[in-house]
């Protein structure tokens, strides 16, 4: 599940840096952050309701700029992370320890 949510903030932070994105879209997530430091909440009074209600802004505002963003750079990028994540490499690397001794 963390992984989701990282994979998920990295997405949003490569879509906000894309030119292709439309820059009205990426005022989305600016404003779910704007909402998450200012002090009015929408639900108040209740105690760790207001948490609850950060994070729902939070999760809502990053689908919805995912869900605008134009599918194929979307795609392209999600692509991108996951390849990031899978070893391409085959080169392994066998040693031996030694002991140095002056």
């Amino acid at each position: 599940m963390t992984h989701d949510f990282v994979n998920r903030v990295k997405l949003v932070f490569k879509l906000m840096g894309d030119s292709r994105v439309s820059p009205l879209v990426k005022l989305i997530p600016v404003g779910a952050l704007v909402y998450l430091v200012s002090p009015i909440d929408i639900v108040m009074g209740i105690p760790g309701v207001a948490a609850l209600d950060d994070a729902a802004v939070l999760w809502f505002g990053s689908s919805l700029f995912i869900e605008l963003c134009p599918p194929e750079v979307v795609q392209e990028h999600k692509q991108a992370l996951e390849s990031n994540l899978t070893d391409t490499s085959e080169e392994i690397v066998d040693v031996e320890p030694t002991d140095i001794t002056d």
